[in-house]
């Protein structure tokens, strides 16, 4: 907890301001840094002592006997969260030194509590990113990551959210405390998942809240002067989904106008298919659009746009009648969210048959 770098760190800017000896030790007595080099790694007695009760210790010339590797001073414990997790000893007669002793102990803990709290902080974001990177590998999730997502307070039942950012690098800083400061909640993950790139990861919350919530970091950042680009990817139910959330939040920003700051997926899904076309992504927008259909409806979708959406040639082409193709053409658009009869759904629908044609 206590390094031999803030060590050394404490030492210097305290002797520049007290023009006295600072020794720095751990909780065992060993000297992590002193003004006097000869004595760094040696044990002090005395620190240890103080280490074991948490009192303050006052060496002099009558009593150094008793503490091998003591000199004369003041020695005081260095609390974090009331613990004890080091010791500074200020070297001279201790009468002289108890009128600062106390602000020299109160500004070496001040010290370490702050260096405390950004290694903890910048060990949670580089936690934060390696499990990133381990959602998004397409590799099975394990126990050991479900552990890890716990223990940042991370909801690991779905619906999951995501969003990708792009910023330049004079803006990387702000953003991250942005973020931080803005989502307010344990179930959100953050962080760069390339060097110009950020990513959120949200659980816990509805769409209609995520929505609300994308919507007003953007503004949020804006009333900061920070310009970035968000592709909004679709949501997922599993965590093993999200290899597959995370390439449409990075599409959306991929194939869309540089001039609009939030994507959603689904206005640029077309143009990524056809870019990017592959299996996995063919599977997942034909199991999206007509997954749910039954094989009737299958038959009449492919019919209906074989004969250019006219509801006569196709009626009677599939025996039926009109009203009856109108009532299968609506449960179409029920289930798939998009209407045959329209031009630009007809476009996505019937890409999705042709990927199983």
């Amino acid at each position: 907890m206590l390094t031999s770098q803030l060590a050394h760190q404490i030492v210097e800017q305290t002797m520049l301001r007290l023009q006295r000896n600072i020794n720095i030790m751990d909780t065992n007595g060993m000297i992590l840094a002193s003004g006097e080099k000869d004595r760094v790694e040696q044990i002090h007695e005395g620190a240890a002592f103080v280490a074991k009760t948490g009192e303050p210790l006052a060496i002099t010339n009558k009593n150094k006997h008793r503490w091998p590797g003591s000199r004369p001073g003041l020695n005081l414990p260095i609390r974090f969260q009331n613990q004890v997790v080091g010791i500074i000893g200020i070297t001279g007669n201790p009468n002289e030194l108890k009128e600062f002793a106390n602000l020299v102990q109160l500004t070496t803990e001040m010290m370490v509590h702050q260096s405390i709290i950004t290694s903890k902080s910048e060990w949670k974001k580089k936690m934060k990113e390696r499990i990133f990177e381990e959602l998004i590998s397409s590799q099975p999730v394990t126990p050991s990551l479900l552990e890890r997502l716990s223990l940042l307070g991370f909801q690991t039942i779905g619906p999951f959210f995501m969003a990708v950012a792009d910023i330049t690098s004079s803006s990387q800083e702000d953003l991250a405390d942005a973020l931080e400061q803005h989502c307010g909640s344990n179930s959100v993950l953050s962080g760069y998942s390339l060097i110009n790139q950020f990513f959120i990861l949200a659980s816990g919350i509805t769409e209609d809240e995520w929505t609300k919530k994308v919507t007003s970091f953007q503004e949020m950042l804006l009333h900061r002067h920070i310009v970035v680009r968000m592709g909004i990817g679709r949501s997922a139910d599993t965590l093993e989904q999200l290899p597959y959330t995370y390439r449409t939040a990075r599409h959306a920003l991929q194939f869309s106008d540089a001039q609009k700051h939030i994507i959603h997926f689904h206005e640029v899904e077309l143009l990524s298919l056809l870019k990017t076309i592959d299996s996995v992504e063919a599977e997942y927008f034909y199991q999206r659009l007509l997954g749910g259909l039954s094989p009737k409806l299958l038959e009449t979708l492919k019919a209906y746009l074989k004969f250019d959406q006219q509801l006569a040639a196709c009626s009677e082409h599939l025996q039926i009648h009109r009203h009856t193709l109108t009532y299968r053409l609506n449960q179409i658009a029920d289930i798939t969210g998009y209407h045959p009869g329209r031009f630009q759904d007809a476009i996505a629908l019937q890409t999705a048959l042709w990927i199983r044609s």
